[in-house]
Order: structure tokens, then C-alpha cells, then sequence
């Protein structure tokens, strides 16, 4: 049965054009449900360059500061009263929650004060990001807070089940599962450019070891070099180069690590896509990620990932049939893993081909039609009881 329209109200703190996987995964949802027939307001903080915002009624921009060590990511500031006056003007249906600084609490605490439904996403695992820093104290004070923070919406939705099966142990409540989808229409090996390879310096059989991504600690990049290193001592008759897209505080150290690697930068959209496209091998070694949109960018690209059996590979990878996976943390098994593909062209070609093949049947549509019916559902239950959580210092500031 079809939905009736909804007043969805989205609220983070990073948004398209911005890129990282929230906000991807956030503007395609927005798409979709607009697409669906749904009215859609988004509130997030002001970004450079922004032009709109006072004349359109459907989006909210508010303050931001810088997140420290994360350059073009902001913490939101809204005040709690400003949005109850909004949204006694004009009530949403439901709240959409997708990252829980001071704007997200200021959401929360507004939105239950007036009884609206709230649905929650969990997209980034801080706490397991403060634990790799070496901020263990920080990390379960985080865990604390977003327990209690999720505490108080309808539901929240994880982007894999072994990342739902990890909040219920660590104490969350009324958890569902939202995947991710893919465009296969922009990332596909049809956007394969023999050009951009020239400027990379390989010749159609030579490999592009790809990695497309933030360049930062929590993405175990350290891997990188000794992988890339393995694979040339295993193929010496291969010409292999690492190719590495994105940019971040990593960057100059990984420079060192891989003196004769392309380093792109950022890249966006068709770009990007042809960046995909022109690569052979994925090479994937995060460990932090909660699912890793990157994955299917590359499984739809045609490209062959090595990656470790959890969040988005642990789902959409079958080991030696679309891509090679290994045990979380065994860093010797994703090498070898990474050695296994190269070992025969067939196997190469055959993956890649696979990887494609899966990615093909897993577009936005679907994933658009699953969230609008957990916002849906939360429409009809009222909101759960708890105590009201102690504010973000700054939280609430008029702004």
C-alpha cells in the first residue's frame, strides 16, 4: 500500500556537495522520497559557498565550527527554541536524525517537546574513531551518550546487520537495518579511460591498484604499502602502481609510504566514476566503517575489492566469487587475498565481472522505499520515555 505524503524534516551535519558516505547516502534519500512524492526539509549548518537558504522554505542552514582533524566537516548550533518556533509554524511528521552533535541533540529535544516522531540513523562510529586516536575514556563517554541518544527515537537505523548485531551488544534499543545502494548508471566500467591511465603512467595490462577515500588514521591505510609491496615481490613480470583518490590528514605520511603512488585528490561525480573505472584491484582495509559506500562504488565500477569480512563487504562480497575478503584484523589474509586475484588473469576478469553483475541489483529505489516505510511506521508510535539528556555544551545558544 502506497504511502500517503509525509513532512520528513532531515537533520545532520554534513551534506551534499560535501563528500563522505553520510552525506551521499543522504542526498540520494532525499532524492527519492521527493521522487515519491514526499515534502522533504533539511537543516544543516552552512557551508562555503552557500548561496541559498533564506528563500527556500524547505531548508534550514544554521551555524557550524570546524570538527577538529576533520577539514570541511562542522559540528551544527541551532538553538533548541528556534526550532520549536519553526516547527510550531509548520509541524513535520518525522524527524530524520542522521548524526548526533549539538544540532542533532537540539533536534531531538525540540521535536520530543512537541511530540513528533523521530527516526535515527547511525552512520559514523565516533567511538570506535576515539578509540584508534588512543582517547579510550572519550570513547566510552561517546558510547554512553549515543546509547542514550538513540534511546529516545522511535527507531535507529544501522546501514548492515553486523553493525545492528554490534549496537544490541553494546546496549541499543529498537534497532533496524537501512543498506545502501549504488548507481550503476555513473559508476560503471563503460567510463574505463585509457587516457587517464596514460597520465598514471600504465598501459592497458598493466594494474591500477586503486584505493578511493579520506585519507586518515581510522581507515588503516598503513596496509596500503605493504600490500602494494607483497603483490609486486609475488608478480615482478606485472607493472603495478598504487592510485589513491581523496585527500586528508594522512596524505603526506602516505606520500613517504608510497613514494610512486598517483595521489588525485578529490574527485567528484563523472570524475570520480572515470577514477573507478580506469583502476583493476580495490583495495579496502578500513576497519571502522559502519558500512562503506566506497564498496559498491567499486563492485559497480567493475573493479575487484580486497576487503575484510565485515560492514558492507561482509555483505554484498562473496569470498573468490565478486571479491576477496578476509578475517577482520588479519592483515597477512588480505594480502594474500589481494595476491590470490592477480595469480591468474581469469580469476581477475571473472571477478570484476561478478562484482559488477551484483552491483546491478543493488540501486537506490529499493533502500528509498525501505526508509520511507520505517518513517512511515514511526508516524504511528508514540515516542518512548526517558529522562532528558544533558545538552552539548553550546547546544543551545540563540544563534
Amino acid at each position: 500500500m502506497k504511502t500517503p505524503p509525509l513532512h520528513i524534516t532531515l537533520v545532520s551535519e554534513t551534506f551534499p556537495p560535501e563528500i563522505n558516505g553520510v552525506a551521499t547516502t543522504l542526498g540520494r534519500l532525499r532524492e527519492g522520497l521527493c521522487l515519491r512524492g514526499h515534502r522533504v526539509e533539511v537543516i544543516r549548518p552552512r557551508q562555503s559557498g552557500d548561496t541559498t537558504g533564506l528563500a527556500d522554505p524547505d531548508l534550514l542552514l544554521t551555524r557550524g565550527w570546524p570538527v577538529p582533524g576533520y577539514p570541511g566537516l562542522q559540528w551544527g548550533q541551532v538553538s533548541m527554541h528556534k526550532l520549536l518556533r519553526r516547527w510550531r509554524r509548520r509541524r513535520p511528521d518525522v524527524l530524520y536524525i542522521a548524526t548526533q552533535g549539538p544540532l542533532g541533540l537540539s533536534a531531538l529535544r525540540a521535536a520530543r517537546r512537541l511530540g513528533i516522531a523521530i527516526v535515527s540513523g547511525f552512520h559514523t562510529n565516533f567511538p570506535q574513531y576515539a578509540g584508534q586516536y588512543g582517547l579510550g575514556l572519550l570513547a566510552r563517554a561517546l558510547t554512553g551518550y549515543l546509547r542514550a541518544f538513540h534511546r529516545r527515537t522511535a527507531t535507529t537505523l544501522a546501514p548492515s546487520a553486523s553493525q545492528r548485531l554490534d549496537l544490541q551488544r553494546r546496549g541499543f534499543e529498537r534497532l533496524g537495518v537501512l543498506a545502501r545502494g549504488v548507481d550503476a548508471t555513473l559508476f560503471n566500467p563503460a567510463r574505463r579511460s585509457q587516457a587517464l591511465r596514460d597520465s598514471w603512467g600504465l598501459r592497458p595490462d598493466d594494474i591500477a591498484v586503486l584505493h578511493v577515500g579520506r585519507l586518515a588514521v581510522e581507515k588503516n591505510l598503513s596496509l596500503l604499502a605493504p600490500c602494494l609491496h607483497a603483490l609486486q615481490r609475488a608478480y615482478p613480470q606485472r607493472r603495478l602502481r598504487m592510485v589513491l583518490v581523496g585527500d586528508g590528514p594522512q596524505r603526506q605520511g602516505l606520500e613517504q609510504q608510497l613514494p610512486d603512488a598517483v595521489f588525485c585528490g578529490v574527485q567528484r561525480a563523472e570524475t570520480l566514476a572515470e577514477h573507478y573505472a580506469s583502476g583493476d584491484l580495490f583495495l579496502f582495509p578500513s576497519l571502522s566503517e559502519t558500512f562503506g559506500n566506497v564498496v559498491l562504488e567499486a563492485m559497480a565500477s567493475g573493479l575487484a575489492v580486497v576487503a575484510f569480512d565485515e560492514a558492507a563487504a561482509a555483505q554484498h562480497l562473496q569470498h573468490g566469487h565478486n571479491g576477496a575478503l578476509a578475517l577482520p584484523g588479519d592483515s597477512a589474509g588480505f594480502i594474500d587475498a589481494a595476491c590470490w586475484l592477480l595469480e591468474e588473469n581469469e580469476t581477475l576478469r571473472r571477478v570484476r565481472l561478478n562484482a559488477r553483475h551484483h552491483a546491478l541489483h543493488q540501486g537506490w529505489a529499493a533502500i528509498v522505499e525501505q526508509f520511507e516505510g520505517h518513517l512511515a511506521e514511526a508516524c504511528s508510535r508514540p515516542s518512548p520515555l526517558a529522562p532528558p539528556i544533558k545538552a552539548y555544551p553550546m547546544a543551545d545558544k540563540p544563534n
